[in-house]
C-alpha cells in the first residue's frame, strides 16, 4: 500500500506501468534489500518480531525467488504488519522513508 500511494503521488500513470513499477518494489528480493537497510535502525523488540516472521515456516517459496530473499522479505512484511497493529504509524512512515530514499538514491 504504501509503494503504491507513494507511486500514484508522483506521476499520473498508466495502470500497467503503475503495476510494473510497483511489482519490481514489493518482490521478495526488494523487500529484502529494503530490510538490510533499515535493520541496523531496529530496536530490540522490532526485530524480534522481524526474526520470528523470517524463521515461520512457510507453506512454500516461489520459484522465481531465493529461500533467503522470500523468509527476509516475510520478515519485512510481519514487521511491518506487527507496527501497523501497534498503532505505530508514525514508525512505519520513518522506515519506508528511509527505505524509499535509499531506493531513490540508487537511481542516481
Amino acid at each position: 500500500m504504501l509503494v503504491r500511494s507513494e507511486l500514484v503521488c508522483q506521476a499520473n500513470r498508466p495502470v500497467n506501468a503503475l503495476h510494473k513499477t510497483a511489482s519490481t518494489r514489493v518482490c521478495a528480493k526488494a523487500q529484502a534489500k529494503a530490510m538490510g537497510i533499515i535493520m541496523p535502525m531496529l530496536d530490540e523488540d522490532e526485530l524480534a518480531v522481524f526474526k520470528r516472521g523470517r524463521n515461520a515456516h512457510t507453506g512454500g517459496i516461489p520459484k522465481n525467488q531465493s529461500s533467503a530473499d522470500y523468509h527476509y522479505a516475510t520478515g519485512l512484511e510481519c514487521l511491518f504488519g506487527w507496527l501497523y497493529l501497534k498503532g505505530r504509524t508514525e514508525r512505519i512512515n520513518e522506515l519506508y522513508a528511509i527505505i524509499s530514499e535509499a531506493e531513490a538514491n540508487k537511481d542516481d
